[in-house]
């Protein structure tokens, strides 16, 4: 069974086409016109252990606002669908990730219900020329329409290129884990028998 999606959303803000591989060796081919988000998305690909493909058009005149936020809700559309009816898989996931001054935690349920909780602050408005207030936009996206919980936290960090590039590799690893198949678990990992909304 391949665990794979393509998704493509056009609307008068963005145009975009993306395509998953749950089961990939970390290949990314990446173009969004937002050269920190591209960054991000590569570093997702890679500690996921996901193939993904993202080429994105957006109204970058006006701000990255909906290019990353519309994204995000490709990449949880595609999460969804890829993983189907959720059967063997391990459902939860979680990891600690330290990046030199940077400490961040994220934890992942694919239950099939919308939450998150992100507590990781940035210090400050930009990183380079990428707002950081859309680390938080994105993965809220992301969590809303692939239908999960996502808790991030920052335990502690100072450099705010650090803190973004740890939640993404975080939340990645934390994917990669929630994904993998559980051998001794093959049905629905849930006593309701189901993981849909």
């Amino acid at each position: 069974m391949t665990r794979t999606a393509k998704i493509q959303r056009k609307t008068a803000e963005t145009e975009i086409e993306l395509s998953l591989n749950l089961d990939g060796s970390g290949a990314a081919q990446i173009s969004t016109g937002v050269g920190f988000f591209d960054h991000m998305l590569t570093l997702l690909a890679k500690h996921g252990a996901f193939d993904l493909s993202v080429n994105a058009q957006g109204d970058l005149h006006v701000d990255q606002h909906h290019t990353v936020e519309d994204t995000g809700i490709c990449l949880g559309q595609a999460l969804r669908q890829a993983l189907g009816d959720k059967a063997g898989i391990r459902r939860y996931g979680h990891f600690t990730l330290p990046m030199e001054e940077t400490l961040v935690t994220t934890a992942v349920d694919l239950s099939g219900r919308y939450f998150m909780v992100f507590q990781a602050p940035f210090t400050a408005a930009k990183i380079g020329d990428f707002d950081s207030e859309l680390v938080e936009d994105f993965w809220q996206a992301v969590a809303a329409n692939a239908l999960m919980n996502l808790h991030v936290v920052l335990h502690h960090g100072r450099n705010n290129h650090h803190v973004a590039e740890g939640v993404f590799k975080a939340t990645a690893r934390a994917l990669r884990m929630a994904v993998e198949a559980d051998p001794r678990m093959p049905g629905v990992p849930s006593t309701k028998g189901t993981l849909s909304a």
